[in-house]
């Protein structure tokens, strides 16, 4: 939970903060074959499926059942929507902090948790700017790390993060910054069409392949080729897409809808999503194949709250970007207003932020920073159903907020679509589908 901010001549901003992580070992020690590992850079999946860091065979553990997460401050155990549930020294939790010697049972598999003496060092970025992405936070330092190295091959990438914090930005970023900078990059958002239009927008078709195909349409995979396709909302993609995407993966070759034969492509692809797809996979939403060839290289885009040193860089160049004067400039990144906004929540993260400096332009000054009352929220207050698994409770109230947020943007452009989709600083198919959380486009019920 967010906390009050100090005074404003006390909020530091730097590059030196939280550079080791806690490190930590697993080991199995009951009800499973033996097995064990040490972590490598703070965290640790466990779980029956091979990309866990460690694997337990066991049919009574789930393919991905938790995780351990180790930072600066120490280490914690999340449970990833496990049918069995994670018990930690006898108590089912959801997210919470292990001791040293500490016994996690994931049905009927133990695994002992050994938290290291010594810190260790966190591979970092030298680089304040990666692509359009801006920041110097140690968070944003180790996602630069990885975005770096994945630029430099041609693996495939997902990136996960809550809404609002980037992950288009790192895809693009990734593109420009490899090989392929000079040939197409091609987004298709999976979340914004429906099943026969996304198989067509995917896959191409052929002219009478089905009803209103009046002439041939090359798909995203042979647009892309060459270059890089990224795959929006990749969570959102129906099950019955998923083994054709699986086999152009696998195969690297596309059948267009309405024709025999196959065309060869080369593409590198960049999927990315706000659900936990480990998650998905467990309830079996999402083909643990199919993640499995998606998770080669896996990209976390922290949120903004954890990075508020990340805020002067990123105001300036959002500033920037919307032409403010150097006096609306000065009078936005003074140390108050900076110490204000560390000091907000923003569930909308740089989106989020974005919005609400350029609604400051249009004031003329720093707009308020005070928080959404029960009526200012859509449908009143949001509600939490303690019967629900976290990770469904905080996506139910993601789809609320991402709903209300593209309401509200809406209202302020009187209605104009492409004007609100414009000042969200999203495409307009995107503003589409927050407009449809909650209502025509709901969270899957487990």
């Amino acid at each position: 939970m967010p906390t009050t901010p100090p005074p404003a001549e006390t909020v530091e901003f730097g590059r030196d903060r939280d550079l080791t992580v806690r490190g930590f070992t697993l080991e199995v020690v009951e009800g499973a074959p033996p097995a064990s590992v040490r972590s490598s850079g703070g965290q640790c999946a466990i779980g029956s499926h091979p990309l866990n860091g460690l694997v337990v065979d066991d049919p009574t553990v789930s393919r991905f059942h938790c995780e351990l997460v180790g930072d600066a401050r120490g280490v914690r155990v999340r449970d990833l929507g496990s049918k069995n549930g994670t018990i930690l020294d006898g108590v089912r939790v959801h997210d919470a902090e292990p001791k040293d010697g500490s016994l996690v049972r994931l049905g009927r598999a133990v695994v002992r948790i050994g938290l290291a003496a010594e810190p260790q060092a966190l591979r970092l970025s030298t680089k304040a700017r990666f692509g359009g992405l801006v920041g110097d936070s140690t968070a944003l330092r180790a996602c630069f790390a990885m975005l770096e190295r994945a630029a430099a091959t041609t693996a495939t990438v997902l990136i996960d993060g809550e809404t609002g914090t980037g992950k288009g930005a790192m895809a693009e970023a990734i593109h420009v910054e490899s090989a392929r900078k000079d040939k197409p990059f091609v987004i298709v958002d999976c979340g914004a069409m429906s099943p026969t239009l996304l198989d067509s927008e995917l896959f191409g078709h052929e002219k009478g392949a089905f009803t209103g195909a009046e002439r041939a349409r090359v798909g995203a995979f042979e647009e892309a080729d060459g270059g890089t396709l990224f795959l929006d909302e990749i969570g959102e993609l129906p099950l019955d897409l998923q083994p054709k995407l699986l086999r152009v993966l696998e195969n690297r070759e596309v059948r267009r809808l309405g024709q025999n034969t196959r065309r060869p492509v080369d593409f590198r692809l960049i999927a990315a999503t706000n659900r936990d797809l480990r998650g998905e996979v467990n309830a079996g939403r999402f083909r643990s194949d199919l993640y499995y060839r998606l998770a080669v290289v896996k990209i976390t885009a922290p949120p903004l709250r954890s990075r508020p040193e990340d805020l002067p860089a990123l105001c300036r160049a959002i500033l920037g970007g919307l032409g403010a004067s150097a006096a609306e400039l000065a009078a936005m990144t003074t140390p108050e207003v900076l110490a204000r906004l560390a000091g907000s929540a923003w569930p909308g993260n740089v989106r989020e932020l974005r919005n609400y400096l350029e609604r400051s332009l249009v004031l003329e000054g720093p707009a308020p920073l005070a928080p959404l009352t029960d009526g200012d929220r859509p449908g009143g207050a949001m509600a939490i159903d303690p019967s629900l698994p976290y990770a469904e409770a905080r996506r139910r109230m993601l789809d609320e907020f991402e709903r209300g947020y593209a309401e509200a943007v809406l209202k302020a452009h009187g209605g104009k679509v492409a004007a609100a989709a414009r000042a969200a600083g999203i495409a307009r198919y995107s503003f589409y589908r927050l407009l449809r959380r909650g209502d025509g486009d709901p969270s899957p019920e487990r």
